[in-house]
């Protein structure tokens, strides 16, 4: 069996995304080319939700874990936005100056480790955890892999030593994810997503791998950088 540890996952679900922008960008989603880039790219939401949770467990300081997220969720606002629409976040329509909000992933992700941080650490009751959560999520609609990486990470989270009860979770959110999204015929790719338990729990070996540096960093730095560069593609 194949024995993976974190940094080469991550790599691999980084790979796994580029693959996804690229079709987002210049494949049509109608075709079979794009169906298959996409169903690739469905392994990163989850899998980047799974480390999330681990991050925390293993995190020295979740405030800094958290501080980080939240400043590269503000600047990679700039490019999603620029590679989603064409345009900044402000921009002029009709004559008027229009506001778009569209942080990205990592603002998501951001969410959900504040969701797992209010579960875990939260001195109110658990009807007022699971409302914040709940407000969590809705505010997550203006990222990507909205409101599911937020449930994904819970489940990683409060299931992380019951591996059955944790995937099992996983598919059961993920099979509603389906069948409520109103995807339709060319949103069979979203069924990539049941990957994801073949990648984590079949190759994952628990280790995070080489500490340099360059390994915590690269998709902080990759995920606007190559957002700016096929925003910039797609202009010309």
């Amino acid at each position: 069996m194949l024995s993976l540890n974190r940094n080469q996952i991550k790599y691999i679900v980084i790979l796994a995304m580029l693959i996804d922008h690229i079709a987002w960008a210049f494949v049509p989603l109608a075709s079979w080319q794009g169906q298959i880039m996409h169903m690739i790219g469905r392994l990163t939401g989850p899998t980047m939700a799974y480390f999330i949770a681990e991050g925390y467990v293993h995190t020295r300081s979740v405030k800094k874990y958290a501080k980080r997220l939240a400043i590269f969720a503000v600047i990679s606002w700039i490019p999603f936005t620029f590679f989603e629409y064409g345009h900044l976040p402000i921009y002029k329509l009709n004559g008027n100056y229009t506001f778009e909000f569209s942080p990205g992933v990592i603002y998501t992700l951001f969410l959900a480790l504040l969701a797992i941080w209010v579960w875990d650490k939260g001195t109110m009751m658990e009807a007022q955890k699971k409302a914040i959560i709940a407000f969590l999520c809705i505010l997550s609609i203006w990222g990507d892999w909205p409101i599911f990486d937020i449930l994904y990470a819970m489940c990683f989270f409060c299931y992380r030593k019951d591996e059955k009860k944790k995937w099992s979770t996983y598919t059961l959110l993920s099979v509603c994810s389906f069948v409520f999204g109103g995807f339709g015929i060319w949103g069979i790719y979203q069924l990539g997503v049941l990957l994801v338990p073949l990648l984590l729990h079949y190759t994952y070996n628990g280790k995070a791998g080489s500490k340099k540096p360059i390994h915590k960093w690269f998709f902080y730095v990759f995920y606007p950088l190559h957002l700016l560069v096929l925003g910039l593609l797609k202009i010309l």
